[in-house]
Protein backbone atom coordinates (compact mmCIF):
# COMPACT_ATOMS: atom_id res chain seq x y z
CA UNK A 1 0.00 0.00 0.00
CA UNK A 2 0.82 3.81 -0.29
CA UNK A 3 0.09 6.91 1.76
CA UNK A 4 -4.07 6.72 2.11
CA UNK A 5 -4.17 10.09 0.25
CA UNK A 6 -1.37 9.39 -2.43
CA UNK A 7 0.67 12.27 -1.45
CA UNK A 8 4.37 12.34 -0.03
CA UNK A 9 4.22 14.30 3.15
CA UNK A 10 7.44 15.80 4.36
CA UNK A 11 8.43 13.38 7.43
CA UNK A 12 9.96 14.59 10.78
CA UNK A 13 11.46 12.15 12.72
CA UNK A 14 11.97 13.40 16.48
CA UNK A 15 14.69 11.00 18.71
CA UNK A 16 16.06 11.39 22.24
CA UNK A 17 18.15 9.52 24.76
CA UNK A 18 17.76 6.52 27.34
CA UNK A 19 13.96 7.25 27.87
CA UNK A 20 12.71 4.12 27.23
CA UNK A 21 8.62 4.12 28.05
CA UNK A 22 8.74 6.74 30.77
CA UNK A 23 6.14 8.49 29.99
CA UNK A 24 2.31 9.39 31.43
CA UNK A 25 0.85 8.27 28.21
CA UNK A 26 2.54 5.12 29.35
CA UNK A 27 1.20 4.30 32.38
CA UNK A 28 3.71 6.21 34.38
CA UNK A 29 1.12 8.96 35.76
CA UNK A 30 3.69 10.66 37.95
CA UNK A 31 5.99 11.76 34.97
CA UNK A 32 5.97 15.51 34.16
CA UNK A 33 5.09 15.25 30.29
CA UNK A 34 2.03 16.29 29.85
CA UNK A 35 3.01 18.06 26.43
CA UNK A 36 4.21 14.55 24.76
CA UNK A 37 0.75 13.07 26.63
CA UNK A 38 -1.25 15.78 24.42
CA UNK A 39 0.92 15.12 21.37
CA UNK A 40 0.06 11.24 22.04
CA UNK A 41 -3.38 12.32 22.05
CA UNK A 42 -3.75 12.70 18.81
CA UNK A 43 -1.20 9.79 17.29
CA UNK A 44 -0.94 6.44 17.21
CA UNK A 45 0.59 4.68 20.06
CA UNK A 46 3.02 1.61 19.84
CA UNK A 47 2.99 0.06 23.32
CA UNK A 48 5.08 -2.83 21.97
CA UNK A 49 7.76 -1.16 20.20
CA UNK A 50 11.74 -1.95 20.97
CA UNK A 51 14.94 -0.61 19.77
CA UNK A 52 17.24 -3.42 17.95
CA UNK A 53 19.84 -2.54 20.57
CA UNK A 54 19.95 -1.19 23.90
CA UNK A 55 22.75 1.14 23.41
CA UNK A 56 23.49 4.44 21.81
CA UNK A 57 25.02 3.93 18.54
CA UNK A 58 23.52 0.51 17.38
CA UNK A 59 20.29 1.37 18.85
CA UNK A 60 20.45 4.72 15.92
CA UNK A 61 22.37 2.71 13.37
CA UNK A 62 19.52 0.17 13.22
CA UNK A 63 17.13 2.91 13.08
CA UNK A 64 18.48 4.92 10.49
CA UNK A 65 19.32 1.76 8.52
CA UNK A 66 16.46 -0.24 8.92
CA UNK A 67 19.61 -3.54 9.89
CA UNK A 68 20.28 -5.25 12.51
CA UNK A 69 24.09 -3.96 14.13
CA UNK A 70 25.66 -6.82 13.11
CA UNK A 71 24.83 -6.11 9.07
CA UNK A 72 25.29 -2.36 9.57
CA UNK A 73 28.55 -2.52 11.09
CA UNK A 74 27.75 -0.25 13.93
CA UNK A 75 28.15 -3.27 16.68
CA UNK A 76 29.62 -0.68 19.25
CA UNK A 77 29.42 3.10 20.09
CA UNK A 78 30.73 5.13 17.90
CA UNK A 79 33.32 7.46 19.64
CA UNK A 80 34.64 3.58 20.33
CA UNK A 81 35.43 3.54 15.94
CA UNK A 82 32.59 1.54 15.48
CA UNK A 83 31.11 2.01 11.75
CA UNK A 84 28.86 1.47 9.07
CA UNK A 85 29.78 -1.16 6.31
CA UNK A 86 30.78 1.47 3.43
CA UNK A 87 27.70 -0.09 1.38
CA UNK A 88 25.14 0.82 3.98
CA UNK A 89 22.59 3.51 3.36
CA UNK A 90 21.08 5.52 6.04
CA UNK A 91 17.31 6.77 6.09
CA UNK A 92 18.75 10.45 4.17
CA UNK A 93 20.32 8.68 1.43
CA UNK A 94 17.09 6.14 0.67
CA UNK A 95 14.66 8.87 0.52
CA UNK A 96 17.12 10.94 -1.77
CA UNK A 97 16.47 8.67 -4.44
CA UNK A 98 12.11 9.62 -3.88
CA UNK A 99 13.13 12.82 -4.12
CA UNK A 100 12.97 14.30 -0.36
CA UNK A 101 15.57 17.11 0.93
CA UNK A 102 16.64 15.84 4.15
CA UNK A 103 17.99 17.63 7.40
CA UNK A 104 19.76 17.01 10.43
CA UNK A 105 19.34 19.30 13.38
CA UNK A 106 20.58 18.76 16.69
CA UNK A 107 22.05 15.12 18.09
CA UNK A 108 23.44 12.18 16.24
CA UNK A 109 25.42 9.00 17.63
CA UNK A 110 26.02 7.09 14.19
CA UNK A 111 29.36 9.01 13.61
CA UNK A 112 31.97 11.53 14.88
CA UNK A 113 31.43 13.67 12.03
CA UNK A 114 27.51 14.44 11.16
CA UNK A 115 28.53 14.73 7.52
CA UNK A 116 29.46 11.42 6.20
CA UNK A 117 25.78 10.39 7.28
CA UNK A 118 24.24 11.07 4.09
CA UNK A 119 21.77 14.46 4.92
CA UNK A 120 21.94 17.10 2.39
CA UNK A 121 22.38 19.60 5.10
CA UNK A 122 23.55 19.69 9.01
CA UNK A 123 21.43 22.10 10.47
CA UNK A 124 23.76 23.14 13.58
CA UNK A 125 23.57 22.68 17.55
CA UNK A 126 26.02 20.01 17.74
CA UNK A 127 26.86 16.67 19.12
CA UNK A 128 25.43 16.78 22.83
CA UNK A 129 22.96 19.54 22.93
CA UNK A 130 20.26 20.28 25.22
CA UNK A 131 17.06 20.21 23.76
CA UNK A 132 16.28 23.51 23.98
CA UNK A 133 18.77 24.29 22.05
CA UNK A 134 18.06 21.82 19.61
CA UNK A 135 14.40 23.88 19.21
CA UNK A 136 15.95 27.21 18.82
CA UNK A 137 18.11 25.56 15.91
CA UNK A 138 14.87 23.67 14.78
CA UNK A 139 13.05 27.07 14.77
CA UNK A 140 15.47 28.98 13.07
CA UNK A 141 15.84 26.37 10.08
CA UNK A 142 11.66 25.88 9.95
CA UNK A 143 11.18 29.77 9.68
CA UNK A 144 13.85 29.71 6.62
CA UNK A 145 11.83 27.06 4.68
CA UNK A 146 9.83 28.05 1.64
CA UNK A 147 6.15 27.19 1.17
CA UNK A 148 5.62 23.44 0.54
CA UNK A 149 4.95 24.10 -3.57
CA UNK A 150 8.12 25.57 -3.83
CA UNK A 151 10.24 22.71 -2.73
CA UNK A 152 10.56 19.33 -2.54
CA UNK A 153 9.05 16.90 0.60
CA UNK A 154 11.49 17.23 3.73
CA UNK A 155 13.20 14.59 5.87
CA UNK A 156 14.15 16.33 8.87
CA UNK A 157 15.71 14.30 12.09
CA UNK A 158 16.00 15.89 15.21
CA UNK A 159 18.11 14.63 17.81
CA UNK A 160 18.26 15.82 21.61
CA UNK A 161 20.54 15.28 24.48
CA UNK A 162 18.22 14.36 27.30
CA UNK A 163 17.45 12.32 29.24
CA UNK A 164 20.95 10.89 29.15
CA UNK A 165 22.72 10.63 32.36
CA UNK A 166 23.77 12.62 34.36
CA UNK A 167 20.78 14.65 35.72
CA UNK A 168 22.14 17.51 37.98
CA UNK A 169 20.32 19.90 39.66
CA UNK A 170 22.05 22.60 38.07
CA UNK A 171 20.49 21.89 34.81
CA UNK A 172 17.09 20.26 35.69
CA UNK A 173 14.64 20.25 38.75
CA UNK A 174 14.19 16.82 40.58
CA UNK A 175 10.84 16.16 41.62
CA UNK A 176 9.80 15.09 45.28
CA UNK A 177 11.24 11.61 45.95
CA UNK A 178 8.14 10.77 48.12
CA UNK A 179 5.83 10.97 44.56
CA UNK A 180 7.98 8.89 42.16
CA UNK A 181 6.65 5.67 40.73
CA UNK A 182 9.25 3.13 41.31
CA UNK A 183 9.21 0.01 38.94
CA UNK A 184 8.61 -3.97 39.94
CA UNK A 185 12.57 -4.11 38.04
CA UNK A 186 14.18 -1.65 40.07
CA UNK A 187 14.67 -2.03 44.36
CA UNK A 188 12.19 0.78 46.20
CA UNK A 189 15.39 2.22 48.43
CA UNK A 190 15.56 6.28 48.85
CA UNK A 191 18.58 5.99 46.38
CA UNK A 192 16.48 4.35 44.02
CA UNK A 193 13.85 7.06 44.53
CA UNK A 194 16.45 10.14 45.03
CA UNK A 195 17.64 9.09 41.50
CA UNK A 196 14.07 8.54 39.61
CA UNK A 197 13.46 11.97 41.21
CA UNK A 198 16.67 13.06 38.90
CA UNK A 199 15.31 11.56 36.29
CA UNK A 200 12.01 13.14 36.24
CA UNK A 201 13.67 16.71 36.15
CA UNK A 202 15.24 15.73 32.85
CA UNK A 203 12.38 14.21 31.32
CA UNK A 204 10.32 17.66 32.64
CA UNK A 205 12.79 19.76 30.84
CA UNK A 206 12.65 17.24 27.25
CA UNK A 207 8.70 17.05 27.66
CA UNK A 208 8.67 21.41 27.83
CA UNK A 209 10.98 21.40 24.80
CA UNK A 210 9.10 18.91 22.51
CA UNK A 211 5.98 21.27 23.44
CA UNK A 212 8.02 24.09 21.57
CA UNK A 213 9.36 21.96 18.50
CA UNK A 214 5.62 20.71 18.59
CA UNK A 215 4.07 24.04 18.14
CA UNK A 216 6.78 25.48 15.67
CA UNK A 217 6.59 22.41 13.58
CA UNK A 218 2.96 23.11 13.09
CA UNK A 219 3.39 26.54 12.68
CA UNK A 220 6.00 26.18 9.70
CA UNK A 221 4.55 22.87 8.69
CA UNK A 222 1.38 21.94 7.12
CA UNK A 223 0.32 19.48 9.76
CA UNK A 224 -2.20 18.04 6.94
CA UNK A 225 0.89 17.03 5.33
CA UNK A 226 3.60 16.26 7.89
CA UNK A 227 4.21 12.57 9.27
CA UNK A 228 5.45 12.94 12.97
CA UNK A 229 7.52 10.15 14.52
CA UNK A 230 8.91 10.71 18.21
CA UNK A 231 10.86 7.99 19.95
CA UNK A 232 14.06 7.06 22.13
CA UNK A 233 16.74 5.28 21.25
CA UNK A 234 16.32 2.40 23.33
CA UNK A 235 15.48 1.99 27.27
CA UNK A 236 15.81 3.87 30.53
CA UNK A 237 19.20 4.33 32.07
CA UNK A 238 18.72 2.03 35.55
CA UNK A 239 19.90 -1.08 36.23
CA UNK A 240 18.15 -3.85 34.41
CA UNK A 241 17.11 -1.80 31.64
CA UNK A 242 19.45 0.05 29.27
CA UNK A 243 22.35 -2.18 28.29
CA UNK A 244 20.16 -5.35 28.88
CA UNK A 245 18.26 -7.19 26.35
CA UNK A 246 15.23 -7.32 28.84
CA UNK A 247 12.14 -5.18 27.77
CA UNK A 248 12.69 -2.28 29.93
CA UNK A 249 16.35 -2.12 28.03
CA UNK A 250 15.04 -2.32 24.27
CA UNK A 251 11.42 -1.48 25.23
CA UNK A 252 10.60 2.18 23.26
CA UNK A 253 8.25 5.14 23.50
CA UNK A 254 6.81 5.44 19.88
CA UNK A 255 4.29 7.63 18.97
CA UNK A 256 3.83 8.80 15.33
CA UNK A 257 1.14 11.17 14.09
CA UNK A 258 0.04 10.96 10.64
CA UNK A 259 -0.88 13.61 8.54
CA UNK A 260 -3.92 15.31 8.79
CA UNK A 261 -5.11 14.68 5.00
CA UNK A 262 -5.52 10.90 5.97
CA UNK A 263 -8.32 11.82 7.92
CA UNK A 264 -6.63 8.97 10.62
CA UNK A 265 -8.03 8.70 14.42
CA UNK A 266 -5.40 8.21 17.09
CA UNK A 267 -5.06 4.63 18.24
CA UNK A 268 -3.24 2.53 20.63
CA UNK A 269 -1.16 -0.90 18.85
CA UNK A 270 0.10 -3.86 20.98
CA UNK A 271 1.39 -5.77 18.27
CA UNK A 272 5.20 -5.86 18.68
CA UNK A 273 7.09 -3.70 16.39
CA UNK A 274 11.17 -2.78 15.97
CA UNK A 275 12.68 0.31 15.09
CA UNK A 276 14.37 -1.81 12.28
CA UNK A 277 10.29 -1.48 10.94
CA UNK A 278 10.51 2.58 10.62
CA UNK A 279 13.28 3.19 7.63
CA UNK A 280 10.86 0.53 5.61
CA UNK A 281 7.85 2.83 6.89
CA UNK A 282 9.11 6.17 5.77
CA UNK A 283 10.13 4.64 2.34
CA UNK A 284 6.23 3.32 1.68
CA UNK A 285 4.82 6.93 2.97
CA UNK A 286 7.79 8.52 0.46
CA UNK A 287 6.23 6.33 -2.71
CA UNK A 288 9.25 4.60 -2.94
CA UNK A 289 9.14 0.43 -3.77
CA UNK A 290 9.74 -1.96 -1.13
CA UNK A 291 13.59 -2.97 -0.32
CA UNK A 292 14.02 -6.66 0.22
CA UNK A 293 17.28 -5.84 2.03
CA UNK A 294 15.89 -4.31 4.77
CA UNK A 295 14.85 -6.57 7.95
CA UNK A 296 11.60 -5.17 9.00
CA UNK A 297 8.50 -4.01 7.91
CA UNK A 298 6.20 -0.96 6.93
CA UNK A 299 4.16 0.18 10.06
CA UNK A 300 2.15 1.90 7.61
CA UNK A 301 -0.83 -0.86 7.87
CA UNK A 302 -0.72 -0.35 11.38
CA UNK A 303 -1.15 3.81 10.85
CA UNK A 304 -4.10 3.23 8.74
CA UNK A 305 -7.43 2.12 10.51
CA UNK A 306 -9.30 -0.88 9.75
CA UNK A 307 -6.32 -2.21 8.05
CA UNK A 308 -5.77 -5.55 10.97
CA UNK A 309 -3.73 -7.51 8.82
CA UNK A 310 -0.85 -6.25 10.41
CA UNK A 311 -2.43 -7.20 13.61
CA UNK A 312 -1.22 -10.48 13.64
CA UNK A 313 1.86 -12.10 16.07
CA UNK A 314 5.12 -11.99 14.64
CA UNK A 315 9.10 -12.45 15.92
CA UNK A 316 11.46 -9.77 16.01
CA UNK A 317 15.64 -9.57 17.41
CA UNK A 318 17.23 -7.63 19.67
CA UNK A 319 21.08 -8.00 20.13
CA UNK A 320 24.25 -6.79 22.31
CA UNK A 321 27.84 -6.97 21.55
CA UNK A 322 29.86 -4.26 23.12
CA UNK A 323 29.26 -1.20 25.31
CA UNK A 324 32.11 -0.29 28.13
CA UNK A 325 32.77 -3.96 27.59
CA UNK A 326 32.43 -6.90 25.42
CA UNK A 327 29.38 -8.13 26.08
CA UNK A 328 27.65 -10.37 23.29
CA UNK A 329 23.80 -11.68 24.01
CA UNK A 330 20.82 -12.16 21.19
CA UNK A 331 17.38 -12.39 21.94
CA UNK A 332 14.05 -12.88 19.92
CA UNK A 333 10.72 -12.27 21.80
CA UNK A 334 6.92 -12.32 20.62
CA UNK A 335 3.99 -10.38 22.65
CA UNK A 336 4.12 -13.11 25.14
CA UNK A 337 7.00 -14.54 25.43
CA UNK A 338 11.27 -13.21 25.69
CA UNK A 339 14.22 -15.47 25.01
CA UNK A 340 17.96 -14.30 25.39
CA UNK A 341 20.52 -16.21 24.70
CA UNK A 342 24.41 -15.13 26.91
CA UNK A 343 27.69 -16.32 24.63
CA UNK A 344 29.98 -15.24 27.39
CA UNK A 345 29.56 -16.33 31.26
CA UNK A 346 29.47 -13.47 33.39
CA UNK A 347 27.14 -11.29 35.86
CA UNK A 348 23.49 -11.45 35.37
CA UNK A 349 23.93 -7.59 35.28
CA UNK A 350 26.79 -6.35 33.16
CA UNK A 351 26.24 -2.79 34.68
CA UNK A 352 27.33 0.12 31.96
CA UNK A 353 29.59 2.73 33.99
CA UNK A 354 26.96 5.21 33.74
CA UNK A 355 25.15 2.71 35.75
CA UNK A 356 27.78 1.37 37.69
CA UNK A 357 27.80 5.19 39.23
CA UNK A 358 24.50 5.87 39.77
CA UNK A 359 22.92 6.36 43.34
CA UNK A 360 20.17 3.42 42.54
CA UNK A 361 23.18 1.02 41.99
CA UNK A 362 24.45 1.86 45.64
CA UNK A 363 21.36 0.95 47.10
CA UNK A 364 20.76 -2.15 45.40
CA UNK A 365 23.31 -4.67 46.67
CA UNK A 366 25.44 -7.13 44.56
CA UNK A 367 23.34 -10.04 43.83
CA UNK A 368 23.17 -8.54 40.39
CA UNK A 369 27.05 -9.82 40.47
CA UNK A 370 26.22 -13.67 40.61
CA UNK A 371 26.85 -15.96 37.56
CA UNK A 372 24.38 -15.20 35.22
CA UNK A 373 22.46 -18.25 33.16
CA UNK A 374 23.28 -18.51 29.65
CA UNK A 375 19.65 -18.95 28.24
CA UNK A 376 16.74 -16.93 29.78
CA UNK A 377 13.19 -17.10 28.56
CA UNK A 378 10.25 -15.27 30.00
CA UNK A 379 6.63 -15.62 30.13
CA UNK A 380 5.44 -11.65 29.54
CA UNK A 381 1.86 -12.65 30.31
CA UNK A 382 2.13 -13.24 33.81
CA UNK A 383 5.91 -11.81 34.29
CA UNK A 384 5.81 -8.57 32.32
CA UNK A 385 8.99 -6.99 33.56
CA UNK A 386 10.66 -10.19 32.85
CA UNK A 387 11.61 -11.04 36.44
CA UNK A 388 11.14 -15.15 36.64
CA UNK A 389 13.23 -17.12 34.21
CA UNK A 390 11.45 -20.24 32.92
CA UNK A 391 13.65 -21.25 30.93
CA UNK A 392 14.17 -25.04 32.72
CA UNK A 393 10.68 -25.85 33.51
CA UNK A 394 9.34 -28.06 31.22
CA UNK A 395 5.94 -26.80 30.74
CA UNK A 396 7.91 -24.09 28.49
CA UNK A 397 10.12 -26.66 26.54
CA UNK A 398 8.04 -26.15 23.58
CA UNK A 399 8.35 -22.72 24.07
CA UNK A 400 12.08 -22.48 24.21
CA UNK A 401 12.94 -24.76 21.49
CA UNK A 402 10.51 -22.90 19.13
CA UNK A 403 12.11 -19.36 19.90
CA UNK A 404 16.04 -21.01 20.19
CA UNK A 405 15.35 -22.32 16.51
CA UNK A 406 13.89 -19.08 15.09
CA UNK A 407 16.73 -17.49 17.38
CA UNK A 408 19.60 -19.43 15.43
CA UNK A 409 18.05 -19.49 12.22
CA UNK A 410 17.66 -15.68 12.30
CA UNK A 411 21.68 -15.19 13.17
CA UNK A 412 22.47 -17.95 10.18
CA UNK A 413 20.48 -15.83 7.79
CA UNK A 414 21.59 -12.34 8.40
CA UNK A 415 25.40 -14.01 8.67
CA UNK A 416 26.12 -12.88 12.69
CA UNK A 417 29.60 -13.06 13.06
CA UNK A 418 29.37 -14.08 16.57
CA UNK A 419 28.56 -17.29 15.33
CA UNK A 420 32.01 -17.92 14.11
CA UNK A 421 33.38 -17.10 17.78
CA UNK A 422 34.17 -13.67 19.39
CA UNK A 423 33.90 -10.60 17.78
CA UNK A 424 36.61 -8.05 18.02
CA UNK A 425 36.82 -4.67 18.83
CA UNK A 426 37.01 -2.11 15.72
CA UNK A 427 41.16 -1.63 16.26
CA UNK A 428 41.74 -5.25 15.98
CA UNK A 429 38.99 -6.01 13.40
CA UNK A 430 39.88 -6.15 9.52
CA UNK A 431 36.27 -6.58 8.41
CA UNK A 432 34.81 -3.29 9.83
CA UNK A 433 34.09 -1.87 6.00
CA UNK A 434 33.36 -5.42 4.34
CA UNK A 435 30.53 -5.51 1.97
CA UNK A 436 27.50 -5.73 3.55
CA UNK A 437 26.38 -9.50 3.56
CA UNK A 438 23.26 -10.50 1.89
CA UNK A 439 19.90 -11.25 3.41
CA UNK A 440 18.80 -14.71 2.98
CA UNK A 441 15.34 -15.75 2.14
CA UNK A 442 14.46 -16.85 5.19
CA UNK A 443 15.01 -13.74 7.14
CA UNK A 444 12.72 -11.44 5.20
CA UNK A 445 9.89 -10.42 7.03
CA UNK A 446 7.33 -12.72 5.97
CA UNK A 447 3.98 -11.39 4.51
CA UNK A 448 2.04 -12.79 7.18
CA UNK A 449 4.18 -12.90 10.22
CA UNK A 450 5.39 -15.61 12.83
CA UNK A 451 4.10 -17.31 15.06
CA UNK A 452 4.59 -16.77 18.56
Amino acid sequence: MTAPDGTRPDIVLIHCHDLGRWLSCYGLSSVPSPCLARFAQHATVFDNAHAAAPLCSPARGALFTGLSPHRNGIQGLAHDAWRYRENVLTAPEHLRAQGYRSTLIGLQHEHVDPDVLGYDEVAGAGFLPRAHQVVDAARSWLSAQPPREARAPLFAAIGVWEVHRPWPETDYTPADPATVEVPAFLPDTPETRQDIAAFHGSIQQLDQAMGRLFEALDASLDPANTLIIFTTDHGTAFPRAKSTLYDAGTGVSLLVRTPGAWGEAPARVDSIASHVDILPTLLEVAGGPANPSLEGRSLLPLLVAGDTTAAEERMIFTEKTYHDNYDPKRAVRTRDFALIRNFTPGPKLALSLDLEHSSTRQGMGDAHLEARDMIELYDRRSDPYELNNVFDQPAYAEVQARLSKALEAWMNDTRDPLLEGPIAPPARRTRTLDALPPLAASAKPPASGASS
